[in-house]
């Protein structure tokens, strides 16, 4: 099966509306015509969104918009949330669900993951769901078992079709933004247990249509290392996506 490489900026709290706009702009010369072999996706802040969006419109670059979060309902009480409805309108085409900071500050469990991820689907935004261990999880040797929980739960309920169409993030939670990173070979070998994890649950065609990303310090010297792997499909990237340069070096990484 071949899978499309993605690349994915994750902008996390960084960046006002403007800062986004002129980001996204420096992001697409440094890539120039580099980007038919790759699928990049830019994630800034709600508050950036619009004006990302304009720009890409405008100047009829080849990326997909992303935001951080959604909530599960199209609209209603809910002081402070965002919506599906809300974010298609403004152009959004991906989703980043289930990120490890929205999980550690925000209260983000398996459950509300698994409603997101519906709710993307419902709306046709494409989910890029994250999951990962702590540093004492992984020192007890129960990696697998934890990641392999995180997506059996976070991903229940949807058809095989749905399933294909997933996008994984496998994010180490001692990795980001800490400058450490598992081996290449490492990290493929958690890759390869979501998609088994995703073969058992809605069958092998779909394990192997799926994409597993890998993010923790991803940076451009490290990239095609990661890239290189068999069960690895690109990389959701932090801090090196708030520099052109680097991020473009990296989406180079994966051509």
């Amino acid at each position: 099966m071949d899978r499309r490489m993605l690349v994915a900026g994750n902008w996390k709290m960084y960046t006002t509306s403007g800062e986004g706009a002129v980001l996204v702009q420096d992001i697409a010369e440094e890539l120039d015509d580099s980007l038919s072999g790759v699928e990049v996706v830019v994630c800034p802040p709600f508050t950036g969104i619009k004006a990302v969006s304009t720009v890409i419109e405008l100047d009829h670059l080849t990326m997909g918009l992303g935001a951080q979060d959604v909530f599960w309902e199209q609209e209603g009480p809910f002081t402070g949330a965002i919506s599906p409805r809300m974010l298609t309108e403004l152009r959004c085409t991906h989703v980043i669900i289930g990120h490890s900071e929205r999980r550690e500050h925000f209260g983000e469990t398996d459950e509300t993951v698994n409603k997101k991820v519906h709710a993307a689907f419902r709306a046709g935004l494409q989910p890029i769901v994250c999951c990962g261990e702590t540093l004492a999880t992984r020192e007890a040797g129960n990696t697998d078992a934890f990641v392999r929980s995180q997506i059996t739960s976070g991903v229940a309920g949807l058809d095989a079709e749905q399933a294909g169409r997933l996008v994984v993030a496998y994010e180490p939670i001692w990795a980001i933004g800490t400058g450490r990173t598992p081996t290449p070979e490492s990290a493929n070998d958690v890759a390869r247990a979501i998609r088994a994890t995703i073969g058992a649950m809605y069958g092998p065609p779909a394990a192997m249509q799926m994409r597993v990303l890998y993010g923790g310090s991803v940076k451009p010297e490290n990239a095609k290392m990661f890239f290189g792997e068999p069960d690895i499909d690109g990389a959701l990237v932090g801090g090196a996506s708030l520099d052109a340069k680097s991020f473009a070096d990296i989406v180079r990484a994966a051509l």
